[in-house]
């Protein structure tokens, strides 16, 4: 193992206490197939399954593995023909058994920091899935809230527009402008410092940088 894995590994370690005290179920996984051979252990057949926007569940495999599956039910918004079709995914994704996404941020202390756009992804993330996996490359890990919100605005958020192919001041300039525009993804700020239901919220910390 070299100085950067074991870094990971004890760091995650440190977030993994401070998660528990917040009523979070925190893992360390080495690889990015780790963590897809661990999040598929906490998918259970038979059940409703969901997920947000994120380049995390791509590039750590956890999208193809649960698209390969046949015994879920996978409610995918990119199969909807309409506009009314893909809001009543997001409206279905509330009654999920398990609903999958990242996290632009997570403080060193337990926080999880997530800015949106529609508001479905942090909606899901406060309230309606019974269990809520969230995969995160140790990339994501910051210091403190403020730090986030920094690491948010400036790090996550511009490619995430260019990826999206959207017209904003930071897409332009890669720099956040605190933007009112009319195309601004960053219409909700949520920070998540404890959950309600006992393990609720699985974060699953990759030894790997994913995302943005």
């Amino acid at each position: 193992m070299n100085p950067k894995q074991t870094f990971y590994e004890k760091q995650a370690e440190t977030i993994i206490k401070q998660l528990a005290k917040r009523q979070m179920k925190g893992y360390y996984c080495p690889t990015r197939q780790n963590a897809a051979e661990t999040a598929m252990s906490l998918t259970a057949a038979d059940t409703t399954v969901a997920f947000g926007g994120s380049m995390s569940l791509s590039e750590s495999g956890v999208m193809d593995a649960l698209k390969a599956r046949t015994d879920i039910r996978l409610l995918d918004r990119s199969l909807a023909k309409s506009p009314e079709e893909v809001r009543q995914v997001y409206l279905d994704s509330f009654g999920a058994d398990t609903y999958f996404m990242s996290t632009n941020a997570i403080t060193l202390d337990g926080q999880l920091v997530n800015i949106d756009g529609n508001g479905n992804r942090a909606a899901a993330l406060i309230y309606g899935p019974a269990q809520v996996i969230l995969i995160a490359g140790m990339n994501k890990v910051v210091p403190t809230v403020e730090d986030a919100f920094r690491r948010v605005r400036n790090t996550a958020t511009p490619p995430n527009c260019l990826r999206l192919n959207i017209n904003t001041p930071c897409a332009a300039t890669g720099i956040c402008a605190d933007c009112l525009s009319e195309n601004c993804i960053c219409n909700q700020i949520v920070i998540t410092r404890h959950s309600k239901t006992a393990d609720r919220i699985k974060v699953l910390l990759v030894g790997e940088e994913l995302g943005y």
